[in-house]
């Protein structure tokens, strides 16, 4: 069974699904591209490491937790030990750390030069949070590319967090799709997105004379979402996180009682 929704599905914004709708839909995303833009370029999926304090906002918030840190007291003999002076060593405590975070991202490059023509960032709770490593290392790899001739696209499927200050100019939108071609600059281009309406077909900057490739969003979030069979996953007789405005509210349970879901 497909989505309920016409566009974007508010129930997999949950940070317990999040995480693997961002994976599928970066995996589709690379898919369409490749269907058009093929043989001068190729999308592929690059990643973007980062590493999270014990004290990061990302952890109680938004992530489900699938590392932590282990304090372990380490069971040794504290026999006397060549070069120890025969003081015995208090037992200590292993620190484990949490692993690095990994993030994927779609880049196209150029088949002939295999230089980085495009980078697409698909929007995590993380990169979205104030204070967290996880925005400060997209708002880090977006300013390298802006200050370069590469071309920068994100896309912004979820309600929560601080968005582009570009969205500000579109309050009746909950979702933004942004594009800074590199000949453009400062100049860029919005795609507001309405939750009552499909997601929209996009424009993904490539060199100069070559046209904007187009991106099928709604088909990518389709093709995610039948692939790993979120019907099953996503709860629609409750209220998805973050909760909906109260007019959204009403829109969505009329829907939903129409598809029989809830």
């Amino acid at each position: 069974m497909s989505s309920p929704f016409p566009g974007m599905d508010p129930y997999l914004e949950a940070p317990r699904l999040w995480t693997d709708v961002r994976h599928g839909l970066i995996t589709a995303i690379q898919e369409l591209l490749n269907q058009v833009i093929r043989p001068k370029y190729v999308a592929r999926i690059e990643i973007r490491t980062y590493m999270v304090p014990d004290d990061d906002p990302d952890h109680d918030l938004y992530r489900v937790p699938d590392v932590k840190i282990e304090y372990r007291p380490v069971r040794r003999s504290q026999e006397h030990r060549p070069g120890s002076g025969g003081v015995a060593i208090a037992e200590p405590v292993i620190i484990r750390q949490s692993d690095p975070i990994r993030e994927g991202r779609v880049e196209i490059q150029e088949v002939a030069s295999r230089e980085v023509v495009t980078v697409i960032e698909l929007l995590s709770p993380s990169n979205k949070l104030n204070g967290a490593a996880g925005r400060k290392s997209f708002l880090e790899k977006k300013e390298e590319i802006l200050g370069s001739v590469v071309n920068w696209v994100e896309i912004d499927l979820l309600r929560g967090g601080t968005p582009n200050p570009v969205k500000k100019r579109f309050p009746k939108h909950q979702y933004l799709v942004y594009s800074s071609p590199a000949d453009m600059r400062p100049d860029g281009k919005a795609w507001p997105i309405r939750l009552q309406d499909p997601l929209p077909v996009i424009g993904i900057p490539l060199r100069d004379p070559d046209p904007d490739a187009p991106l099928d969003l709604q088909a990518a979030l389709t093709l995610a979402y039948d692939r790993a069979a979120y019907n099953a996953s996503a709860d629609y007789t409750a209220d998805p996180v973050p909760p909906l405005p109260p007019g959204l509210t009403k829109w969505a349970n009329k829907l939903l009682k129409r598809k029989k879901v809830r």
